[in-house]
């Protein structure tokens, strides 16, 4: 079992790595060349830059029992199909039940966009945004037999 982080602007990796290194519980960052990160906490795995490049080298690596980190539904719904746990980086989980929803909003936003809509942007990270991720993530860790 590990935790696997769709790095791409992903700002709770600081404290993936903190939680897993605690636990002891190995942590793999996929970045692509753009977005290309150093960090001696984690291993750090950098694919080409391309159009979901790092999606679907996370989605290939996946096995059953890994935890992912991701804000990007595909991904998710990827990840659910091959049996892992995904967390979104504001701290709520991606399940068999909700993703359907997810998806399909993120369709008709795609859609509503490409006709002329304008949609509202992501606001500012808050601090409450990582609380409840540490929370989350601390909960999934904890489940984790064998580690202290």
């Amino acid at each position: 079992m590990r935790v696997l982080i769709d790095g791409d602007g992903c700002p709770v990796v600081g404290i993936t790595a903190e939680l897993c290194s605690k636990k002891g519980i190995p942590c793999v960052l996929l970045c692509d060349t753009a977005h290309e990160m150093r960090r001696s906490d984690v291993q750090v795995l950098t694919f080409d830059k391309g159009a979901d490049s790092v999606d679907y080298a996370l989605a290939n690596r996946v096995t059953p029992g890994d935890v992912v980190i991701t804000q990007d539904y595909g991904v998710a719904s990827m990840c659910l199909a091959k049996g892992a746990r995904v967390l979104h980086q504001d701290g709520w989980e991606y399940t068999p039940w909700n993703i359907d929803a997810l998806l399909w909003e993120r369709h008709e936003a795609r859609k509503f966009r490409q006709n002329g809509g304008r949609t509202k942007g992501q606001s500012k990270r808050k601090p409450e945004q990582d609380q409840c991720f540490r929370t989350a993530l601390s909960a999934i860790l904890e489940q984790i037999p064998g580690k202290a």
